[in-house]
């Protein structure tokens, strides 16, 4: 039995827990406060994806002859989804190995509308003639979609794997259409769900249910558990919380939304549930809640109890994947591009290097918001000593850093002890492509287990990202994403289309930025999305400064961050979507680098402006080289043995040193000058990464002065053979 019962709805992500409850488990834990949590979606898809399921869904479609041609292909090989579901579901859990080839092969699985797509010659360049196990769980994950469509149109039109009914919670200024879908019957859907969720009721008995909801895609499915508990355990208290009512219910005022919730908290969760934990158990009163909106008299009221103090990220205890269902989700390969694959492919324990945004200017962004405007990082002594807490609770040593941005500094520290602790351990973040990712700050991030890391990228146009104040160009993007790519990290930029007063013409040129990206080898993966303005983004709080009116500015009971917006200077946005995704998507797969812009349109668009060779230009140009006194030097390698000869030229000798590296995948000689071969090999114990006291840039020249009695230190290490000691590990960050 546990005192709360911490609850996330259908559906978000199929291969790992979406970390909100598992943080909160992890804060209550430090106060002793019993809780136990549930990802409902995992195991509401794990009912219906299974022999037992699909036969409910067959067994529910009457009059297939009134739905699709491939609805009822599908219903025609029924027998086949039958008795291949279990099996499969095993495979992609990792249970089932020996499948492989059976699905690679494509003579196992039935497929329907979802393999058309399919292209032989974009398999190969996806996989190789090696990539069995991917190549079948690509086919495996397309035969799961095959079977979402087929539950969409004939069982719940409202079902999807990660946006569940995402239409009756996006910009939903009115209650009542949600309301009115809450009256109708229960789906199948439904009904499993109502399943899991009255076993966990019976078996804790919790005072308190708190269920998260971080996307619109997870509305729906709250409600329906909410509606059930109010209806069978009315003697237990329900409060909502996570990203959406963090941003869209700010403003609430419809008290027909606690028919089902007793509480809606915003922000950060530790404290608000702390004490509605206290309040529910009768020691506070109402007024001591922290950003908790709840209905009295029959309106709705909003407490925030400044006296309560918010929980600093040292304190709120590492995040805790205690109850759930660890080895049971499920590697699904969406998209066949290794970076994107990353969101739904593999089991990633998820942590935070620190609270909000460094940056915190994007006028695009929430950013008055607290989630982004209090920044708060924590040590790297703190975060890695939560990843061996984490892979001791789990057994997973992959982690996905959810910061808004993380900060260079921060990576470069938490990469520093990751190497010190000897931590095996994969990792990937969001960042700003800003100019402190230089070669060999990505060597080392690389080097600690950094994969992937994305970033926005946006409109890829200088002048709409000085009016987002995004901080970077798109030369410095270009950089810095090839130092990413050099390094061996892969690279996803989120990019947008229709930010206010963007033209046709720089619509096209973002276009030409992102081809040229893709095509120099520096991006490997992309999103495109069109602008909305939020309510509490610089954009919304003051849209004449950006040009753009808002034809209807009234205030919706229900949700209120998604502003409807009129851009008269700029393009007509929509008519871009679909090429725009086209392109990327064969992008994505390195095909039409040389098809012209204007076949992914169906209408007009004007030629580009941008040079044709603009990114590999900027990609070509040579490095700055700067002494920088400040910069740390750090040696990452083995240490390297070395040899001595002499060398002769016209009668004259001199001493000449062999100094010999072995790296991972290589042995490689510098050929150096006795003295300074000597001083290298006293410099690099020194400079040694397990070494606590690191050397900057002009303490090592002056060692170099000190020891060698030479005067050229800066000729000597801007030089070749340098060059070729810093390929073996000898950085400067």
């Amino acid at each position: 039995m546990a005192t709360v019962l911490l609850i996330t709805p259908p559906f978000t992500q199929l291969n790992t827990p979406y970390p909100a409850t598992a943080y909160l488990k992890g804060f209550l834990n430090t106060k002793n406060i019993s809780s136990y949590q549930a990802d409902l979606g995992i195991e509401v898809l794990l009912k219906l994806f299974s022999k037992n399921g699909f036969q409910e869904i067959f067994d529910s479609v009457t009059q297939i002859e009134n739905y699709s041609a491939n609805a009822q292909r599908m219903y025609q090989l029924k027998d086949w989804y039958l008795q291949t579901i279990d099996e499969t579901i095993l495979f992609l859990q990792s249970q089932n190995a020996t499948l492989t080839h059976h699905i690679a092969s494509r003579n196992y699985l039935p497929e329907a509308s979802r393999f058309a797509q399919l292209q032989e010659a974009d398999m190969l360049h996806a996989f190789g003639t090696m990539g069995n196990a991917d190549k079948a769980k690509h086919f495996a994950t397309l035969y799961l979609e095959d079977m979402s469509d087929f539950i969409q149109e004939c069982i719940d039109p409202y079902f999807g794997f990660s946006r569940y009914a995402e239409r009756l919670g996006r910009s939903a200024n009115s209650f009542d259409e949600l309301q009115e879908a809450l009256q109708q019957p229960f789906t199948l859907v439904d009904t499993k769900l109502i399943d899991c969720l009255s076993l966990k009721l019976e078996e804790q008995q919790p005072a308190l249910v708190c269920i998260s909801v971080p996307f619109p895609g997870n509305l729906f499915a709250a409600f329906r558990c909410a509606q059930y508990i109010k209806t069978y355990y009315p003697q237990i208290k329900v409060a909502m919380g996570g990203g959406f009512a963090n941003t869209e219910l700010r403003s609430i005022s419809d008290a027909s939304v606690f028919v089902y919730f007793d509480f809606i908290t915003l922000d950060d969760g530790e404290a608000p549930v702390e004490n509605l934990v206290y309040f529910v158990e009768g020691k506070i009163k109402q007024e001591e809640l922290k950003r908790t909106f709840l209905l009295e008299n029959n309106q709705v009221i909003y407490i925030n109890n400044k006296t309560v103090k918010d929980y600093k990220q040292g304190e709120v205890g590492t995040p805790s994947y205690e109850d759930l269902w660890l080895h049971q989700y499920i590697n699904a390969i969406e998209i066949v591009n290794p970076m994107h694959s990353l969101w739904s492919n593999g089991r990633w324990n998820k942590l935070t290097m620190a609270h909000g945004c460094y940056w915190g200017k994007c006028t695009f962004c929430d950013i008055s918001l607290d989630y982004i405007k209090i920044y708060e990082p924590i040590t790297a002594q703190l975060i890695c000593d939560r990843m061996q807490e984490q892979i001791k609770q789990t057994g997973v040593t992959g982690f996905h850093f959810v910061d808004e941005a993380a900060p260079p500094a921060l990576m470069r520290a938490v990469a520093l002890e990751i190497i010190k602790r000897k931590l095996t351990v994969t990792w990937w973040t969001n960042v700003r492509f800003e100019k402190s990712f230089t070669r060999d700050l990505c060597i080392l991030l690389k080097e600690s287990g950094c994969i992937g890391v994305s970033g926005g990228l946006e409109v890829a146009s200088d002048r709409l990202l000085k009016l987002i104040d995004k901080g970077i160009t798109v030369a410095q993007v270009a950089k810095v994403n090839k130092h990413f790519t050099q390094a061996g990290i892969m690279v996803h930029a989120y990019l947008m289309y229709g930010f206010p007063t963007q033209t046709a013409q720089e619509t096209i040129d973002s276009l030409e930025m992102v081809r040229q990206l893709f095509e120099t080898g520096v991006l490997q993966s992309a999103f495109w999305h069109q602008f909305a303005m939020t309510a509490h983004s610089p954009v919304g709080l003051a849209p004449e400064k950006f040009g753009v009116s808002i034809p209807n500015p009234t205030l919706g009971a229900f949700a209120n961050n998604d502003i409807v917006h009129q851009d008269d200077k700029g393009a007509h946005h929509e008519l871009f979507s679909d090429g725009l995704k086209k392109s990327l998507f064969n992008y994505m797969n390195a095909i039409g680098f040389d098809w012209p812009l204007q076949k992914w349109f169906t209408h007009k668009v004007p030629n580009t402006t941008i040079a044709k060779n603009y990114i590999q230009d900027i990609i070509l140009q040579e490095e700055d080289i700067a002494f920088k006194p400040n910069a740390k030097v750090i040696f990452i390698g083995a240490m390297p043995t070395i040899v001595y000869f002499t060398k002769s030229k016209k009668g004259k000798e001199w001493q000449m040193a062999s100094v010999i590296f072995s790296t991972k995948k290589e042995t490689i000689e510098v050929k150096l000058g006795k003295v300074q071969a000597d001083w290298i090999m006293l410099l690099l114990p020194k400079i040694s990464i397990y070494n606590a006291l690191q050397l900057s840039m002009q303490q090592v020249k002056e060692s170099y002065e000190t020891e060698t009695g030479l005067d050229d230190f800066e000729l000597f290490w801007f030089n070749n053979p340098m060059h070729q000691v810093s390929k073996v590990g000898v950085l400067v960050i």
